[in-house]
């Protein structure tokens, strides 16, 4: 495979990232520094970016905190993480018929979702089974969570799942104590919101209540609504519209070394005489249905960590997610009349039991931070036409271990064993039941010069075991997936660059995936793609900030059968992504962020390339630090501020046009 057609936007990438250095940035962090010599400089006030680069680790990861989840007033799931090279949306805007694609693997416009990106909430695993033309069914509300971590690429998933190649996308809800500070007593925030492109309204209610230190009770509920938006040309994007009422339910108990966490998250949604098909890639030809979709996850998990022993911190974690589609066929409504894919209702449960350890050891000259699980997964699917139900089972263990020796060296190797038992019932009446079982693993390795400097390389093999989507296909149900992923790369983190107290994060990544025995997409037999991924960070204490990233990709697939090989029409455009901004100690944010996309891949079906685009959007926190506004957040943006119509890549219907967005929230 060519990699010479990326040069000219990986040159054009450096570029932007050297502009983005030289301008002064952030506000805000303690840091200890001392001068090369040794000398101790005493305690810095430093500035700090929107987003930390994540240079202590191999593994590419990039989290989102509250206060970007805030800043950005994400309408949906997709649309938070759409920011993280390597991500790309499938009409992310709305959260039905909407889907996550990472690094040119999981939602296309067929299918929403697929094994090969995991999504988690609090532990649960949500989605991974295909829902025809339906979308992910990740419908929850960004206020129900106080971090997103996107994990891309496979050396970081052993823990999480098999035949994971795209990446993990981990979700974590709010806790009461984020609204108490952590004492005994009650707290209230409430957030408003609108927009002006589709007359968007959204309103997120918490009440935290800690009767005692150790006891934490939350209750959220959040309410969003936006009606047909408009693209840059003012015309109405169709079936954009929704209504999303999302609610979290969550309590902890701590009792010395022993803690115990539960909570619950709901929502549903209605949609009324709209396309089956909610990707609009048919024509109509599959008519409108009448729509509700429920989905929630539940979690319990309990704790044990020990004040004295290093060897034991132990997780025990039992999740459910249930996604429920109940849909009829409106009659006339389509050419063909109402048949069976059309008028079929869907529902999917995942119940998992996980066990998992996490033991400090030092040995000699070697240290062990290993992480040790058994997981009982029970994947349950009604059936349902173009949708095979019956019950998938499966018994997991993993083992992953960070190995520190020699003073900068780490080491860390992964394994999984997972085993799968299904068993359903086919089209014709006769049972079927299919047994599978893979090894797999991978392991990174880097090494932190005392400069700053550090470099890696890691391997990954994974095998995505068959799924309930394929049980009427034998080959499928006796052919495994494979994913066989290597990566190398550099990053640099420093302190005192330009001036003595500023500060400077880069890191870069080269991957290179192989998907062979390929299950997931039609006419396909394999693919192959590489790419490039960069982060950037630069903070001052002045308050100026910079944050870059970018993602460069090249993939071809071969046709199964002719063996043709062409390029790879699910992966997303190359992308770079610069935010300049400025904080004014706390009572203030103000930054612009570019996002530049290169000319999409040529479209599956009809090989059209959507054009490349740049778009700019503002953003403005106002959070007054006294007098009777104190505790009150303002924010204000503009997405697209130049009104320009576009299609991203892999969408399947135009991006919205200028659409000015606000919430004010105060805590009580």
């Amino acid at each position: 495979m060519k990699f010479a057609s990326c040069r000219k936007s990986a040159w054009l990438g450096a570029t932007a990232l050297a502009a983005a250095l030289a301008v002064h940035s952030p506000a805000l962090a303690q840091e200890e520094a001392e001068a090369e010599s040794g000398e101790f400089l005493g305690t810095l006030t430093l500035g700090e970016s929107k987003r930390e680069v994540q240079t202590d680790t191999a593994t590419p990861n990039t989290i989102i905190d509250q206060d970007e989840i805030e800043d950005r007033q994400a309408g949906t799931i997709a649309e938070l993480i759409d920011s993280v090279p390597g991500v790309s949306l499938v009409n992310g805007s709305t959260p039905i018929g909407s889907g996550i694609n990472i690094r040119g693997f999981g939602a296309n416009g067929t299918y929403g979702t697929d094994q090969k990106v995991a999504v988690t909430i609090d532990g649960a695993s949500v989605g991974s089974e295909e829902l025809y033309r339906i979308g992910t069914q990740l419908f929850t509300d960004p206020y129900l969570y106080k971090n997103a971590e996107v994990i891309r690429g496979t050396v970081g998933s052993f823990e999480y799942g098999s035949g994971i190649i795209g990446g993990v996308v981990r979700l974590e809800t709010i806790d009461a104590s984020d609204l108490t500070g952590g004492e005994a007593g009650i707290a209230f925030r409430q957030t408003l919101g609108g927009a002006t492109n589709s007359n968007g309204f959204n309103s997120s209610s918490t009440l935290a209540v800690q009767p005692t230190e150790n006891l934490e009770l939350l209750a959220n509920y959040s309410w969003r609504e936006q009606g047909n938006q408009e693209d840059g040309h003012g015309r109405t994007i169709e079936n954009s519209e929704f209504e999303l009422p999302s609610y979290l339910l969550k309590a902890r108990y701590t009792q010395g070394e022993h803690s115990v966490t539960a909570s619950y998250t709901n929502t549903e949604t209605s949609e009324r005489d709209k396309p089956y098909d909610s990707f609009g890639t048919t024509g109509g030809s599959f008519g409108n249905v009448d729509r509700d979709t429920t989905s929630e996850t539940a979690t319990l998990a309990y704790n044990y960590t020990s004040a004295t022993n290093a060897l034991l911190n132990l997780d025990v974690i039992y999740s459910y997610a249930n996604q429920e589609i109940v849909q009829d066929c409106v009659e006339g409504s389509g050419p063909f009349g109402c048949f069976a894919t059309v008028d079929a209702d869907h529902q999917y449960e995942t119940s998992k039991l996980t066990a998992k350890n996490t033991a400090y050891i030092e040995t000699g000259a070697f240290t062990h931070d290993l992480r040790t699980g058994i997981e009982f997964i029970l994947k349950e699917r009604l059936d349902a036409s173009s949708a095979p139900g019956g019950e998938d089972n499966r018994i997991a263990l993993f083992v992953v271990d960070e190995i520190a020796f020699g003073g900068g060296w780490t080491f860390s190797p992964a394994l999984r064993y997972e085993s799968s038992e299904i068993e359903g019932v086919l089209d014709d009446g006769s049972n079927a039941s299919y047994d599978n079982d893979a090894l797999m693993g991978g392991a990174s390795l880097r090494y932190a010069f005392d400069n700053g400097f550090a470099l890696f390389g890691s391997y990954a093999h994974t095998e995505s075991l068959p799924i309930l989507d394929d049980l009427q296909n034998e080959v499928y149900m006796t052919q495994p997936e494979v994913g066989k992923t290597y990566e190398f790369g550099g990053s640099y983190d420093r302190i005192g660059i330009f001036t003595k107290d500023d500060s400077l994060a880069l890191k870069a990544n080269y991957y290179h995936t192989d998907l062979e025995d390929n299950t997931s997409y039609s006419g396909v037999e394999s693919v192959e793609l590489q790419g490039l991924e960069l982060e950037g960070s630069y903070a001052r204490r002045d308050g100026f900030y910079a944050d870059v990233n970018a993602n460069i990709i090249d993939a071809e697939y071969v046709a199964l059968g002719s063996g043709a090989v062409s390029d790879w029409y699910n992966a997303p455009a190359d992308t770079l992504r610069l935010t300049l901004g400025k904080r004014f100690a706390r009572s203030a944010d103000l930054s612009t962020e570019i996002v530049a996309a290169d000319e999409s891949k040529p479209a599956q079906y009809t090989g059209e390339k959507s054009p490349g685009y740049v778009i700019l959007n503002l953003r403005a926190t106002i959070t007054p630090q006294d007098g009777l506004l104190e505790g009150t957040a303002f924010r204000f943006g503009i997405e697209n501020a130049f009104d320009m119509n576009y299609m991203p890549a892999l969408a399947t219907r135009p991006a919205p046009g200028r659409n000015l967005k606000f919430t004010v929230s105060k805590a009580f």
